[in-house]
């Protein structure tokens, strides 16, 4: 049996594609709801993360932070309350590296095996089962769970110890958010000069100037329709994830510290429940 705990936007279509995928899953999630149509497909529900836990030999986390994490997992009727020893937990949240390496030393101390392995991707590529993980921990605890991964993702990359997973969805979350907002302001540049948005952009992304994940954001942003894929809140929250954790280990990061304190400028105007890509709407507004 395997456990999924956290069914917001990626965590319900992850799990999803285990279950239509041949797996006995049993879920839990804070708002029942979200998991109903997991339950409706012949997923088992579970009243805790305990109950998760006891009925598990592999468990997957998709929460929304650390305190979160730290919540289910060692909260009052938590994760590692209920897991039998020598079971595995997964995370695929996106936390610090600190973090994920605190969280080993707390699995190991209650004799659970621990894998961090957040993925890259958003809504679309977790309902298409076409997400990246981007894994730390023990080689053969990554053997063992990588048919798993498999089901839900197109790349399993092993990066080494715990924390490495964790580590490397930072960086890619830095590149992501960068270039979201470069596109943007050049959009928003162009519109301000005289320039036709559609076109520009077409012209933009012609080019090699520009990436597949750019591109992937054209109509979002040109027709202005930020439903979330990957919430603006999100990206802020792993934003000061990455301006901590270069912090801790010295690391200068002169632009994502700027793009860092325009998403905060972008969330206090209203946008955090919206698309990434909704910071285009903050720049080029009137």
């Amino acid at each position: 049996m395997i456990g999924f705990i956290g069914l917001g936007i990626m965590g319900e279509n992850m799990a999803a594609n285990l279950l239509k995928k041949g797996e006995q899953l049993v879920v839990y999630n804070r708002t029942k709801a979200k998991a109903q149509h997991l339950v409706d497909n012949g997923a088992v529900w579970a009243e805790s993360p305990q109950k998760v836990g006891e009925q598990a030999d592999v468990v997957f986390t998709m929460l929304t932070d650390p305190s979160a994490v730290k919540a289910v997992v060692l909260g009052e009727e938590g994760l590692f309350s209920g897991m039998k020893k020598g079971s595995l937990w997964v995370d695929v949240s996106t936390v610090k590296p600190a973090f994920t390496k605190e969280m080993a030393v707390a699995a190991k101390k209650h004799h659970i095996r621990f894998v961090d392995a957040p993925v890259s991707g958003s809504k679309a590529p977790a309902q298409q089962g076409k997400l990246h993980f981007l894994v730390g921990g023990d080689a053969q605890d990554v053997k063992q769970i990588t048919p798993l991964l498999e089901k839900m993702g197109q790349s399993v990359q092993h990066m080494g110890e715990n924390g490495n997973g964790s580590a490397t969805k930072l960086a890619v979350n830095m590149l992501l958010v960068q270039s979201l907002t470069g596109l943007s302001e050049a959009i928003s540049f162009g519109e301000a000069v005289g320039l036709n948005a559609e076109h520009l952009m077409d012209v933009l992304l012609a080019l090699p100037v520009t990436s597949d994940i750019q591109a992937g954001k054209r109509d979002t942003i040109l027709q202005q329709n930020f439903d979330p894929q990957f919430p603006l809140e999100h990206a802020y929250k792993d934003l000061q994830q990455i301006s901590e954790t270069a912090y801790e280990a010295g690391a200068p990061l002169p632009m994502t510290n700027s793009v860092k304190e325009l998403y905060a400028l972008a969330q206090k105007n209203g946008y955090g429940k919206k698309d990434v890509a909704a910071v285009y709407a903050l720049l080029a507004r009137d």
